[in-house]
């Protein structure tokens, strides 16, 4: 963390340019790597809106020893990117491949969308079915559930036990979307899981990966647990006794946001003493990652990263990850190598075993020579995204040189440059909330000025991680290249599919709960290239006071933007 905070302070005043990496191949020899003799049980954790400053390694504010002791006693990853929300991560890693080939580039799978993971690709566990491990999934899922078809154990786990949705209850398992349209979430197999509400989501799914463990035995399969954890997404609900070490933080969502990240902590003790109790850890790999960016204003940090959820810079897209195994013949290290989410479905398949010739088209690559011998990563460049539908009218194809249209909202890297194309999302540096309350305006204490006129950045992440020195003015050239490559990548770009809300999915009309909707014998509409913007049609009420607020909000953030 101090590293890299030095690195963003240095970037203000002076940096060298990395140098450009057009020439080199991109995947290197990965050698003789050792793997394996037996294929290794595979433990994933992936947490929910847990951001960059939010682990106790990157902040010592926060107390998180299990996880910080499984990092340094493997191989952290202090390069590693995921998407800026949690559908898009979840399909990368699943299918191993960018969102503009799966057609799920634009915002995440909504609750009442006919819309889920395309099911003409094969995903991680099937692969990993195929060569011979036992698959199970436990917790959140949000890659669509409108057809049974969609649903996770018609995707390659032999059990699942968790949520459909996007976001519940941590408590009772509710979920709405919208106000008004609510409905209960927690399922077990393909049926609704009614009675077991009232336990704290990160307990009860910890307490299934411990009854997976328990009841497996350790040399007769290989075992691959994806946990999906709910946490440490909205609402903000841990139980009190969590609170009560952070009873020294005077702002309470950052509080109770901390609460939530020490029970992740807690959870990864037990499902680590199980691995250990059972037999499992000798040939085991476990990988914590992160899905997403935080949110600061629900209590999250990304500092000093600059944004957050949902959006393209650093805060929103560079993950927390860490490799622990005994088989990892490099340990104890921090890895600067360029990985991405979706380099983990040809690296587990391989790991295990399988085959991924068939699989045509995966973006990922196989990395765990890097991981486990501390060889160059055979990764050069990382789409972030291309997202047509997300469109700025400031941009032209002027301002893309004839090559892009700069309206459409799109970020890629490549060696140490990064390109940002419309609109990236807020672009301010948020330090932690420690405040106990603060006028909404003047929360973002740095805000990116100027950023409305633009449709272009280019930063040199190696040496400006937080992205305060755009350097699109100075180096035309290194823009130019980089825009060469988003118009590659179009190309091999399939239509978006984000259709409109299907109202037989209320869960009134479905018994109460969120469950697929349309009959297996149904036949599929296409809705590949259909936009939906949700509430575009919704009358909005005049609100004289809301304007007079937005109004005063306005003036303040210009008011502290000009000082600053």
């Amino acid at each position: 963390m101090s590293v890299l905070a030095g690195l963003c302070l240095l970037s203000l005043l002076d940096f060298t340019l990395g140098s450009w990496p057009w020439l080199k191949p991109n995947q290197v020899d990965e050698g003789q790597t050792k793997r394996p003799k037996q294929p290794p049980h595979i433990i994933f954790i992936l947490t929910d809106d847990q951001g960059f400053n939010d682990i106790g390694y990157h902040n010592t504010d926060l107390r998180t020893p299990t996880l910080d002791r499984l990092a340094a006693e493997g191989v952290r990853l202090e390069n590693y990117y995921v998407q800026p929300l949690c559908t898009p991560s979840r399909s990368q890693l699943i299918t191993g491949r960018y969102q503009i080939h799966t057609g799920l580039q634009h915002s995440i799978i909504r609750p009442r969308q006919p819309s889920c993971l395309p099911r003409n690709l094969v995903t991680l566990p099937q692969r990993l079915q195929e060569a011979g491990y036992s698959t199970h999934m436990v917790g959140k899922w949000h890659l669509g559930f409108y057809r049974k078809d969609c649903l996770p154990t018609r995707r390659g786990f032999h059990t699942y036990f968790g949520s459909l949705t996007g976001s519940v209850d941590y408590y009772t398992y509710g979920s709405c979307d919208g106000k008004s349209l609510c409905g209960f979430d927690l399922h077990d197999g393909e049926s609704v899981a009614w009675g077991r509400a009232g336990k704290y989501s990160t307990h009860l799914y910890t307490q299934r990966v411990r009854k997976i463990l328990a009841t497996h035995h350790p040399d007769h399969q290989p075992l691959f647990i994806f946990v999906s954890l709910q946490a440490v997404h909205t609402p903000l609900k841990p139980p009190k006794s969590y609170i009560y070490p952070y009873r020294s933080m005077g702002n309470v969502p950052r509080r109770k946001y901390a609460a939530m990240v020490s029970i992740v902590d807690e959870a990864v003790h037990n499902i680590t003493y199980a691995l250990r109790k059972y037999g499992y850890y000798r040939n085991s790999i476990i990988i914590f990652s992160t899905d997403n960016g935080a949110q600061p204003f629900t209590g999250g940090s990304n500092w000093p990263l600059r944004g957050r959820k949902g959006t393209y810079w650093e805060g929103g897209i560079r993950a927390v990850g860490f490799v622990h195994s005994p088989l990892l013949r490099h340990k104890r290290r921090v890895s600067k190598a360029l990985l991405h989410i979706t380099d983990w479905y040809p690296t587990l398949v391989r790991l295990a075993g399988g085959n991924t010739s068939q699989d045509q088209g995966l973006d990922g690559y196989d990395i765990w020579p890097v991981l486990s011998d501390n060889k160059e990563s055979p990764r050069m460049e990382i789409l972030h995204n291309i997202d047509p539908l997300h469109r700025r009218g400031l941009g032209s194809w002027q301002a893309g040189q004839g090559l892009w249209d700069t309206t459409v909202q799109a970020a890629i890297r490549v060696g140490d440059w990064k390109l940002l194309t419309g609109d990236p999302g807020h672009g301010d540096w948020v330090p932690p909330q420690v405040l106990t309350s603060f006028p909404g305006g003047w929360w973002n204490l740095e805000r990116g000025t100027g950023e409305g006129k633009k449709s272009v950045w280019l930063f040199n992440i190696t040496a400006d991680p937080c992205e305060r020195n755009d350097l699109a003015d100075q180096r035309p050239g290194v823009v130019r290249k980089l825009l060469a490559r988003l118009v590659s990548y179009n190309r091999t770009a399939i239509p978006v599919c984000y259709p409109p809300d299907d109202p037989r999915a209320n869960p009134d009309v479905n018994g109460g709960a969120w469950v697929p909707w349309v009959g297996d014998e149904e036949q599929e509409d296409n809705w590949n290239g259909v936009y939906y913007k949700r509430g575009r049609n919704r009358k909005r009420k005049k609100c004289r006071l809301c304007k007079i607020r937005s109004f005063f909000k306005k003036l303040n953030s210009r008011i502290m933007s000009n000082r600053i």
